[in-house]
């Protein structure tokens, strides 16, 4: 990865991510062994301004498969939409089942 800040280290993980599927924060944090989930979380908010084209941040929910970050979009609801666009269920801002969702960018090792 030829990328410089933190910030575009989490972009580009998180731009891996497969459609249909969701990671969280602290599984970013633990493959870039950088900072914490917290930081991860910062980055995503800012991800709107980056340079790095489409972040899909919505992919990204916490450690329990919850729509932590859902007030950083535009509207409450479309983090949840984007998922459900996705094929991806979401109850009560909760993905679910999150455990058979969930991807770890350990998999980008693989490659």
């Amino acid at each position: 990865m030829k990328h410089q800040s933190y910030f575009d280290l989490v972009y580009y993980v998180t731009q891996q991510i497969p459609k249909g599927r969701v990671t969280n924060y602290g599984a970013i944090a633990d493959y870039l062994s950088l900072g914490s989930a917290r930081m991860v979380g910062w980055a995503l908010t800012q991800s709107h301004s980056s340079s790095m084209g489409n972040i899909p941040a919505h992919r990204v929910v916490n450690r329990k498969g919850e729509l932590s970050g859902r007030l950083h979009f535009a509207t409450p609801t479309r983090m949840q939409e984007l998922l459900e666009a996705e094929g991806i269920e979401v109850v009560n801002d909760k993905v679910v089942n999150f455990e058979e969702l969930f991807w770890h960018p350990e998999e980008l090792d693989d490659d």
